[in-house]
């Protein structure tokens, strides 16, 4: 195993747009990138879920089910739905100061307390919920292993490095979300961001119904 040629892979992967990636430059433009960075936390927990269960062997099973894989694939896709049904119809302000508020005061024109502990378990409902994921544990990690060593200790230094390379995608997107920040100040731009997060999420849910293993 050569742990230094899936580094780039990694990170290549981690960093292609998907829904993690959105929430991750969602929470960035309404919490920050260090809230965005904890939340990551929950996506990390549902992807150590998905290589435990690769290392032991299950991993192909289920890539292999039907049953199994089209089970993932729509309870990822009904809360992809959800998300964005909700997202759509949102007037809140959540995590925005906002300039415009007809009426507001002092109180309201500040920013929302972020609640960590949401944004950790959408991250992780995200991620466990994504077939993606078992495509990815069960199909392009054996390829990086040696057959001639130890596998389990090969998953465990290969999962690490992709763990952390899905912080580093979250720091990119979350700083990117934050620069957006500065142009939605109005609570006019607030609700077109609301609409434009509950279309992506619908938007995934249905490019999930299309995914093949």
């Amino acid at each position: 195993m050569d742990a230094l040629l899936f580094v780039p892979v990694a990170i290549a992967i981690s960093l292609t747009p998907g829904p993690n990636n959105f929430c991750g430059l969602n929470n960035g433009i309404r919490a920050g990138v260090g809230a965005a960075l904890i939340a990551t936390v929950g996506r990390a927990a549902a992807f150590a879920t998905f290589l435990s269960v690769s290392a032991v062997g299950l991993g192909a099973m289920l890539l292999a089910s039907e049953a199994a894989f089209t089970a993932v694939k729509w309870v990822g896709a009904a809360y992809l739905f959800w998300l964005g049904w909700r997202a759509w119809r949102s007037r809140e302000f959540s995590g925005l100061a906002l300039e415009d508020v007809p009426g507001s005061g002092p109180q309201q024109g500040r920013s929302a307390p972020v609640n960590l502990r949401a944004l950790i378990a959408q991250e992780f409902l995200l991620g466990i919920t994504n077939p993606k994921a078992i495509i990815l544990f069960a199909a392009i990690f054996p390829q990086f292993i040696d057959p001639a060593q130890p596998a389990a200790r090969q998953f465990l230094v290969l999962g690490s490095i992709y763990l952390g390379s899905e912080f580093v995608s979250t720091a990119v997107y979350a700083s990117f979300g934050r620069q957006i920040r500065r142009f939605i100040r109005t609570s006019r731009g607030v609700a077109r961001l609301n609409k434009a997060t509950g279309g992506f999420f619908m938007g995934a849910g249905g490019l999930l119904l299309d995914t093949n293993r």
